[in-house]
């Protein structure tokens, strides 16, 4: 069971920013999906969908005629290896040792507001106090998920890694990279991105009819307002952004540049949030200059 709840994590990682809900998309419709060419190869860039339900299939014929195309799949890291997760270290950066807890690392607003977030789910407060505010944060979000009927075995990581079959599968990140990058948030930004999980997840209902509008619609501008919207609303989350997406997004694309220089072609799977805005992804290799295409 611990091992599954790993999973979950995983996927809202990259999740947590753009709660995607797709339906099926006219085959004449933009996408959530781009082009680059280099003058060896393609990649394709697919913003990904990390929570869905089995009734938001089939894709788009573009997706699913781009991955036929690909020889090799790239992932932001490959969650069909469970053996690759360390539960031991994740038990270690998620939860306090000894006599530590919680209550010693967020102010008592802040204790209060998620003790009466969790009793509403029949969490025990002893449990709730032992573990570190980013684990937390990721918790709540995939309870919120799950209860709304959203499932990462839905998820387009899954659902392309599982029609691999011959392909080459790469990982642009990988789950310990993941685990570190939020384990090593300072208290502070852990105190900040668990307030912004839960107030976001209060609104979650409430945003999700504009997010499904602009994703079905390719609206880039659209979905990059909701979400950078979404962080300016709570305090202490420049960093936590700048961190999560933008450096990610400069290491991720020097990646991407790697395949551009291959002759295989690549399908790429990640986070929707990573392309959109003057530093996403899209945008850096526009600015280096290649030929890019949304489609």
């Amino acid at each position: 069971m611990f091992r599954k709840r790993i999973l979950l994590f995983i996927f809202i990682l990259s999740y947590f920013l753009v709660h995607i809900f797709t339906n099926n998309v006219s085959a004449g419709q933009k996408t959530f999906l781009w082009k680059v060419k280099s003058q060896k190869t393609t990649v394709y860039i697919l913003g990904s969908i990390h929570f869905m339900k089995k009734e938001h299939y089939p894709l788009n014929k573009k997706i699913e005629e781009a991955f036929d195309k690909s020889e090799v799949l790239a992932v932001e890291a490959n969650v069909n290896d469970i053996s690759k997760i360390d539960i031991q270290k994740v038990l270690n950066t998620a939860f306090y040792a000894g006599n530590d807890s919680l209550e010693k690392h967020v102010s008592e607003s802040t204790f209060r507001l998620l003790k009466t977030k969790f009793e509403g789910y029949g969490f025990p407060l002893w449990i709730i106090n032992k573990q570190k505010p980013w684990f937390l944060a990721l918790t709540l979000v995939s309870l919120e998920l799950m209860k709304n009927g959203y499932d990462p075995q839905y998820g387009l990581d899954m659902y392309f890694l599982s029609k691999a079959n011959n392909k080459k599968i790469k990982e642009l990140e990988n789950i310990d990279y993941q685990i570190n990058l939020l384990s090593e948030f300072s208290d502070r930004e852990q105190e900040a991105f668990l307030i912004y999980s839960i107030k976001n997840a209060e609104n979650l209902s409430k945003e999700t009819d504009d997010i499904i509008k602009a994703w079905n619609e390719g609206n880039v501008s659209g979905l990059e307002s909701i979400i950078v919207g979404s962080f300016k609303n709570y305090d202490g989350m420049t960093s936590v952004y700048k961190k999560l997406i933008d450096e990610r997004n400069e290491k991720m694309a020097l990646r991407i540049e790697k395949y551009l220089e291959s002759s295989e072609t690549h399908f790429i799977i990640v986070g929707a949030g990573h392309l959109v805005g003057k530093n996403g992804i899209i945008e850096l290799f526009k600015n280096r200059g290649y030929v890019v295409e949304q489609m």
